[in-house]
């Protein structure tokens, strides 16, 4: 009998790929284990075992595979259900969330290898310059890598050479796998068991007498063994005995010391041992947790709608230390990296080292760590926090699902795909294990809350602050009216730096926010009206004074600030608009004596870049913190008593459906920084328009009428939560063929679903990186099938993929787009 496996290559492939194994492979072998495989003329992927069976492929020949990289599965059969589930509803392929799952380090992809070739006599004459440098080096080594070609013959492309002594029969190219993670070992000493007894020990400090330094060596590590009771880091030893590591390595070759490396995470937790001293919960917070539980029971997702600092993360901590109890896994969701931060030392306090944590800025090894021990069921992997990606742990026994600022924008993820909603695929993750899942927000969704309303949802409410605490006074501030009346200092109103000096003055800290990064967006000629635009991108290139650089914010592209108009050669340039860092440096002139600090993008892009700054400003190392929409994400810092939002018009007039609703959770989040213990906080909202509804909301904290307002313009124009909506976005290079293929596209929809379809339309910024961008909007009704609409997407791409001049049109679909 034949025997086979259904593997899923990190490519985006359509269907899974099958290999033959022999009888003993097909026995070890089960779903979650990788193999490497031979895919295409040569290369070798690492591949993941879906099924073992006894079908052979139709259409080709099935070969063999490479080798066999683990004893037991990486992934188990939750995520492997949980993955099918996040290609088929995002439509992309399972290959393309098999890349985005695992850390990158699982995904070991082969490197050609150079080697010589013994059965052929070789003529040096017949070797050119280039090629007799390769034969020579091989000469002296069996083996070359391609990078180690490049830095021989000193040129970027030496594929030409490469093929020229492949033809010449002079090399072979060979595939070979290499393993990225490689374990941490920590070097450990003890004393040889030669010299355990005092006698032993006597008789060797004696004969080290003319050497004092391994003597004291010797001594320090026989007094630490016995105080401490546990293994010795030479590290330690060092320390303490004051010797050096070329003392400690003399003893070790004499075999009076022995050493031994054990392996370590890279991660550890420094604190003390945990401490399960939780808050109790005042009376809302209590109710709210009685409602939770009730809705827990009906196997409901549950919405804690609670305002901002009315204590949320109190009663998340109690219903993980539930869970804990029942000795089941906890994961705790967060939009932001920044959050993470002050999340994790709240946590540990509570819970210490069952605490682990998993994002992008831990680069792949502790990541690879952090799968492990989930994946062991380790204790110091029970509770989980993470941004969307430690959605795709090995889970095997989840019982908790906390997915904090459920509102947020950034638990979507736009590139590449999958193009997932995190608050989604952990619905979908939490029915698959049956544990419980609550959703979070001071300004919930309008689809949550929609939920929530029409019970498809729990719901829970904490209408008050923790500790009674007043809800921030808000005051709009019109800008046309203090302009006309000369009370702007730059940017500011006479207001604004009147409570921003009274703040001071009463030794508390202020938070300024402005959602846009950079010193200007555009550099502009006051003579001729140009300004510099990106050369791959359809935007005006933002100025960032700190480098003297002109920047683009889609590609990277970036150059000197010139110093006089490429156009007409004027030397009077003037910036329109501002950023945070303008905003930072006219704070500078108003405030000298007080200590501003920025956070955005440019500010934190180290791995420790957050807490940093987030730890400074709340041990008030500063007093004035400027930053973009990060500030906005559930931060809790005490002293902070003053919010300015320097310009809330640019978040109002947004081209997209949910504009609105955003601004009014973005404004509602960043006033919610303010007065979050005694003392009443104040927010001033700068606008040209303080007399919009949504403003108005904001100001009084209406969130049911916001909410109301905008189910009700929704429902007239077919948009969510009544409808689903499905974005198809077609890239190319060429702007003509584009648009041929974009409408051919949207007149197909059009035949096949009717009048739900709009577009092809261009987006606001119509060309990013060379590639020009069209979109294609369906709107999908309830009373019409999901599943079926993207069918008949797939049988309309099908089709368009078989028109050659389309084929190299790039197809993007957005499912649920936000």
């Amino acid at each position: 009998m034949e025997y086979f496996i259904n593997v899923i290559l990190p490519i985006p492939l359509e269907k899974l790929f099958t290999y033959s194994v022999s009888k003993s492979e097909a026995e070890f072998l089960r779903p979650g284990m990788r193999i490497g495989v031979p895919f295409g003329k040569s290369k070798i992927y690492t591949a993941l075992v879906y099924s073992v069976h006894n079908k052979p492929p139709v259409v080709y020949e099935a070969k063999e595979i490479h080798r066999i990289l683990d004893e037991h599965p990486i992934v188990n059969l939750y995520q492997l259900e949980h993955w099918q589930w996040i290609a088929d509803y995002y439509m992309c392929s399972l290959g393309e969330v098999f890349r985005s799952a695992v850390p990158s380090a699982f995904l070991l992809e082969s490197e050609t290898l150079i080697l010589r070739n013994d059965r052929v006599e070789v003529l040096e004459s017949d070797l050119e310059d280039d090629e007799f440098l390769v034969y020579e080096a091989l000469q002296h080594q069996s083996t070359l890598k391609v990078h180690e070609v490049n830095s021989i013959v000193d040129k970027k492309n030496i594929l030409p050479i490469l093929n020229r002594l492949l033809e010449k029969k002079v090399i072979l190219l060979k595939e070979e796998m290499y393993e990225q993670y490689k374990p941490k070992l920590v070097r450990y000493v003890k004393l040889d068991t030669k010299y355990l007894s005092e006698e032993k020990l006597e008789a060797l400090l004696e004969s080290l007498s003319r050497a004092p330094k391994q003597s004291q060596v010797v001594l320090s590590l026989f007094q630490l063994q016995a105080v401490k009771k546990k293994p010795i880091k030479v590290s330690e030893l060092e320390e303490t005995s004051g010797g050096s590591k070329a003392v400690i390595k003399s003893l070790v070759d004499k075999e009076i010391l022995e050493e031994y490396f054990i392996r370590t995470d890279r991660v550890k937790y420094e604190g003390e041992e945990e401490n399960f001293a939780l808050k109790e919960l005042n009376q809302y917070q209590q109710q709210a947790f009685k409602d939770i539980s009730r809705g827990f029971e009906d196997k409901k997702t549950v919405l804690l709608h609670g305002v901002t600092s009315s204590g949320k993360t109190e009663v998340y901590v109690k219903l993980i230390e539930e869970c804990i109890r029942l000795g089941k896994q906890a994961l705790y969701l967060l939009p932001e990296i920044a959050l993470t931060t002050q999340l994790i030392s709240r946590l540990q306090d509570y819970f210490g080292e069952k605490v682990s944590v998993y994002h992008s800025k831990y680069n792949i090894q502790e990541r690879v760590e952090v799968w492990n021990n989930v994946l062991a069921k380790k204790p110091k992997a029970q509770i989980v926090i993470g941004a969307r990606s430690a959605l795709f742990l090995p889970y095997s026994d989840l019982g908790l699902i906390i997915v904090d600022e459920e509102h947020e924008g950034s638990f979507k993820q736009f590139d590449p795909a999958p193009r997932y909603h995190a608050r989604d695929a952990a619905i979908v993750l939490a029915n698959l294990h049956q544990s419980n899942i609550i959703l979070g927000s001071a300004t919930p969704s309008i689809e949550s809350f929609f939920n929530a309303q029409t019970g498809k949802y729990g719901y829970a409410q904490i209408k008050r602050r923790y500790g009674n605490v007043l809800m921030p006074e808000i005051e709009l501030l019109d800008l046309k009216e203090h302009t006309r009346k000369k009370r702007m200092k730059g940017h500011f109103s006479k207001r604004l730096l009147e409570e921003i000096k009274e703040t001071l003055d009463a030794g508390e800290q202020v938070i300024l926010f402005q959602n846009r990064r950079g010193y200007a967006p555009i550099v502009e000629c006051t003579t001729c009206g140009h300004s510099p635009q990106c050369s791959n991108c359809d935007v005006s290139l933002t100025f960032h004074q700190y480098k003297k650089q002109l920047r683009c914010h889609y590609c990277g592209y970036h150059m000197a600030l010139p110093e006089s108009c490429q156009a007409c050669g004027s030397l009077s340039l003037d910036t329109k608009g501002f950023g945070t860092e303008q905003v930072e440096k006219e704070l500078e002139t108003l405030f000298p004596d007080a200590k501003t600090w920025r956070m955005d993008l440019d500010t934190t892009r180290g791995k420790h870049g957050y807490e940093k700054i987030i730890t400074a400003f709340e041990q008030q190392e500063m007093d004035i913190l400027v930053g973009t929409q990060m500030l906005t994400k559930g931060l809790d810092f005490r002293n902070v008593s003053l919010v300015g939002i320097m310009n809330a018009d640019s978040l109002l007039n947004f081209p997209d459906y949910r504009a609105h609703e955003r601004c009014f959770q973005l404004l509602t989040q960043v006033a919610g920084r303010a007065g979050r213990t005694k003392k009443q906080g104040r927010v001033l909202i700068q606008s040209y328009n303080p007399y919009h509804q949504i403003l108005k909301q904001v100001s009084t904290n209406d969130y049911e009428g916001m909410f109301k307002e905008q189910l009700y313009e929704r429902e007239q124009y077919n948009y969510p939560p009544q409808n689903r909506i499905i974005r198809i976005t077609f890239k190319h290079k060429e702007y003509n063929r584009l648009n041929e293929a974009a409408e051919w596209f949207a007149q197909a929809l059009r035949n096949a679903l009717g009048i739900n379809v709009l577009g092809p339309e261009y987006p606001p910024v119509a060309r990013i990186r060379n590639q020009f961008l069209k979109n294609v909007m369906v709107k999908i009704p309830q009373n019409q099938s999901l599943p079926k609409t993207k069918t008949v997407i797939k049988r309309i791409e099908k089709s368009f993929n078989s028109v050659s001049q389309y084929r190299s049109v790039r197809v993007i679909y957005n499912v649920d787009h936000i």
